[in-house]
């Protein structure tokens, strides 16, 4: 296994030594040379980035039968069919183009992901992302524990390459749950919780990620606490850290979008984060074109290379850090694996997800945000966290008018006008 060598894992390495932020887009076309043309767009942009192959919607529910028959009456989709078009097809799209100087991810959105995983290490690819939970919860209605016993094969799966000499990566989607409106302790717990049960399936190459949120000051404690849990979790796996773009309501503004995508990238920059995902001005409005995303990509760079050197982290423990050390070390002690204490959490709602309508998610547990735009805690539920960690217990209901009003935070920053509720005060 020592001699096992990952395309992708390297390649972040390299630029990792170098302090250089990698930038990658979110794209995906169902026709195989646009997804061509799109990938080899990327690769020539003249910025350190990572390809992304992003699938439909029908390849993430198993659904490769419609998939296929949307190819042949020629209707476009989502995303990129996988299965459906078949390995040789996909082979022939990442010709010349995947290797040791553009790594390519392969981003999904399943909950079962066994098929998809076999035709990506079929075709090449060594990377991909997701988890039991976040791909789970927020995306079907598969029960979790099925969920959970599905990714167990596929993470063994992509373990298992290592005997041929491949090194795979799995980056958990944990820290973007649902995109907003989640905070951030949870979001890095579920993030090093997904990553711990890689490891504990043979995967020896993982990242955490987390969605910027609303205030950067909260998101850089949770990005500092995410990578310490890392260093204290993950010894002897090789690790990094990937920060989204915010994932929520995006500014309909051209000015907005890019100043939101800005503020992402110093986020990153002064966490010293190794690789960021990027968002276009398109994102209120429709799917991206090729063009959108390679203008995001560049934009991402150039404000990369004007930030100053990253900050030191906090000297003491943080309320972030505490909480999300906390919910780790309640959700370990369930069971001998995680594969059995994962899915025993949300049973007992030790861990649960605000806002998350999954049947085996409790739904107890509610967020807002204060007047620093900080997400705080308004119940907490069944959740393990004391009042000290910031747990609240009210009984007082998140109006309506109060969620949309969170939700539509940056529009409303960034937004020269945005007609809608006004915000609530921060505390009832």
């Amino acid at each position: 296994m020592s001699a096992a060598r990952s395309v992708f894992s390297s390649f972040v390495a390299e630029h990792r030594r170098s302090r250089t932020l990698l930038v990658q887009p979110r794209m995906g076309f169902s026709d195989p040379a646009m997804m061509r043309r799109g990938l080899h767009a990327v690769a020539g942009a003249g910025v350190p980035a990572v390809g992304t192959v992003t699938l439909d919607s029908y390849t993430r529910t198993g659904q490769h039968d419609l998939a296929a028959m949307s190819i042949e009456s020629g209707v476009q989709l989502n995303g990129y069919p996988l299965v459906a078009l078949g390995t040789g097809v996909t082979a022939e799209v990442l010709d010349g183009l995947f290797g040791p100087r553009f790594p390519i991810q392969m981003r999904h959105g399943s909950p079962q992901p066994e098929d998809i995983f076999a035709a990506m290490l079929e075709s090449g690819l060594d990377a991909s992302e997701g988890g039991p939970v976040s791909y789970c919860l927020p995306y079907s209605s598969v029960p979790l524990r099925t969920a959970t016993a599905s990714w167990s094969r596929s993470a063994t799966l992509l373990a298992s390459q290592a005997d041929r000499g491949v090194l795979c990566h799995l980056e958990s989607f944990g820290g973007c749950m649902l995109g907003q409106l989640c905070p951030p302790g949870l979001l890095v717990a579920l993030s090093v919780l997904e990553c711990l049960f890689f490891a504990e399936h043979g995967v020896r190459s993982v990242s955490a990620s987390y969605a910027q949120q609303t205030s950067p000051e909260q998101d850089a404690e949770a990005l500092w606490a995410m990578r310490r849990l890392c260093a204290e979790e993950l010894a002897g796996v090789d690790h990094h850290v990937v920060l989204y773009t915010y994932m929520g309501l995006f500014p309909e503004s051209a000015a907005g979008a890019r100043e939101l995508l800005a503020d992402s990238v110093r986020l990153a920059v002064r966490t010293g984060t190794e690789r960021l995902i990027v968002k276009t001005t398109a994102e209120a409005h429709r799917i991206p074109t090729v063009e959108e995303n390679v203008d995001a990509l560049r934009l991402a760079h150039a404000t990369a290379l004007d930030q100053p050197a990253p900050g030191l982290p906090p000297a003491g423990d943080t309320e972030v850090y505490l909480q999300a050390r906390l919910l780790v070390d309640e959700v370990r002690s369930l069971a001998p694996t995680l594969t059995e204490a994962l899915p025993a959490a949300f049973e007992r709602g030790l861990l649960d997800v605000p806002y998350c309508l999954h049947p085996d998610n409790g739904n107890e547990t509610r967020c807002v945000l204060d007047d620093e735009g900080r997400l705080q805690w308004w119940h907490t539920g069944r959740m393990p966290l004391p009042a000290a960690l910031g747990g609240r217990r009210s009984r007082d209901r998140v109006s309506a008018t109060r969620m949309l009003a969170d939700l539509s935070y940056h529009r409303r920053r960034l937004d020269p006008v945005l007609p809608g509720p006004s915000p609530e005060p921060a505390r009832a």
